[in-house]
Order: C-alpha cells, then sequence, then structure tokens
C-alpha cells in the first residue's frame, strides 16, 4: 500500500466517525474497496460505506441469508458453486432457463443478497480478506421469453457496480469491487436486443467486466481464463455441476 493510500484510509476512518460510525472489525482491504469505488474520495468513500452498514444491518441482521430463507428460489435448481478459477475466484453458474421472474421483489433481493455472500463466503475459510471478487456465468441455452427477467438482471448488477442509474435517481452499490467477470453464453439472438437495454441501466466499468462468448478463440479464452479443473465437462471442462446448497461455507 503505498502513502496516498494510507492518507485516504486514515482520512476515511476519521469521515465515518464524524458521520457517527465506526470501522472497527474491518480490515484495510474492505474499506479501500469503497475508496476504490469512489475514485479515492475519503468523504464519499465514508458516506458509502456507512450507507452500506446501514443497509446490511437492516437486509443481513444475522450476517447471512440463509437457505431455508430462500428455499423457493433454491429448488429451482438454477445456482453452482464451481470452486476457484485460475486466478482464485470463486465460480458461481446461473442456468438462466430455470429462472422466473419473481412476483415479490423484497424476496428476489434476499435471494441475490444469499447468492453473492455464499459465492464470495466460497472463496475463504471462516476468515474475510476483504477483497474478494467473483466470477458470473450466465448460461442462456434454451431460455425463452418466459424466462427473461429484465428488472432480476439489473438488480442483481446493481448490487456490483458503483451506482445504477434510473429513472433519473441513484441506487447505491452494495458490492463495491466484487465482480471480476462475468461471462455470458449461448446467447441466443432474440437475447441480443434485451442485453442491450440491459446495459444502458450498467456503468461503463461493469460493461467492460463483460464478456459475450461465441466463437471458438472466445470460448478457448473462457475456459483457459476460468480452468478446465473447475468448470463443468459442458463448458468444456472437467467437473461435474454442483449445486449452491450442496455447498457449505463458513461467513
Amino acid at each position: 500500500m503505498d502513502r496516498n493510500q494510507e492518507v485516504a484510509l486514515t482520512q476515511m476512518r476519521k469521515s465515518v466517525e464524524k458521520l457517527g460510525s465506526s470501522t472497527e472489525g474491518y480490515g484495510e482491504k474492505t474499506l479501500m474497496r469503497f475508496l476504490i469505488a469512489r475514485s479515492m474520495d475519503p468523504e464519499k468513500a465514508a458516506k458509502m460505506f456507512c450507507q452500506w452498514k446501514k443497509w446490511r444491518a437492516e437486509m443481513v441482521p444475522l450476517g447471512y441469508i440463509s437457505d431455508s430463507e430462500v428455499a423457493d428460489e433454491l429448488a429451482a435448481e438454477k445456482l453452482y458453486l464451481q470452486g476457484l478459477s485460475k486466478s482464485g475466484h470463486p465460480i458461481v453458474i446461473v442456468k438462466v432457463n430455470k429462472h422466473f421472474p419473481s412476483k415479490d421483489q423484497v424476496q428476489f433481493k434476499k435471494f441475490v443478497i444469499h447468492l453473492l455472500d455464499k459465492t464470495i463466503a466460497s472463496s475463504f475459510n471462516g476468515r474475510e480478506i476483504g477483497n474478494e471478487k467473483l466470477i458470473a456465468i450466465l448460461d442462456l441455452q434454451n431460455i425463452t421469453y418466459s424466462n427473461v427477467d429484465t428488472r432480476g438482471l439489473i438488480t442483481g448488477f446493481q448490487f456490483l457496480q458503483l451506482h445504477l442509474i434510473s429513472h433519473s435517481f441513484f441506487l447505491q452499490a452494495y458490492y463495491p469491487e466484487r465482480l471480476a467477470a462475468c461471462y455470458l453464453l449461448h446467447m441466443p439472438q432474440f437475447f441480443v436486443t434485451i442485453w442491450r437495454f440491459i446495459c444502458r441501466f450498467l456503468e461503463k466499468a461493469t460493461q467492460e467486466k463483460m464478456r459475450i462468448v461465441t466463437s471458438e478463440e472466445e470460448k478457448e479464452e473462457f475456459i483457459r481464463e476460468v480452468g478446465e479443473d473447475v468448470l463443468p465437462e459442458e463448458y468444456g471442462g472437467r467437473a461435474k455441476l454442483v449445486l449452491m446448497q450442496d455447498v457449505a461455507v463458513n461467513y
């Protein structure tokens, strides 16, 4: 960590205290995620951190969302945790053809929190470092219009980016600097227009982490970057699919 980062961290901690909160229990790597998300501005990072702490206390009072709280979504067997990529990032696979839009958006947000928290927790053994990032793989094979959940996709990416611009107001991010990359596989032609619409709500930094895999060269790069040992056979790897609910983690 260089001198400028150390100064920014010190200033951020002081700003958090002025806002009536505390950074106690949170390491430098966690705080740095908020500073990076706010272009190293200590005051903006402190405000974002305090809002995040308040949100976590309200939405995740136990520190995690249990399987039983999102049992209906898990029963669809659409989420898979595959271990760590070559670069050490936990991998979550979503089979979109098993997903259908939720009528209860509060419950759906709990589900998104569950999948993000559990994916991140799968990368460490009971002790979070603070700078863990995940790789998401969205498998769009055999999807139909009934599987298309524009609001759900926007909600998911909302949590992972700095902020989402929608209807002239800003929705604060809750997982800044957590997305390493997102691969979209088997995208059907009808979904291209929908994806372009979704991208209008994503920041440039988030869009740059999206990888649409279509050509053989892109497939080879995808397999090389993620790793054959953890990719399921159907994606060119040697592993088996592992349901998220079958993976035990220590939060």
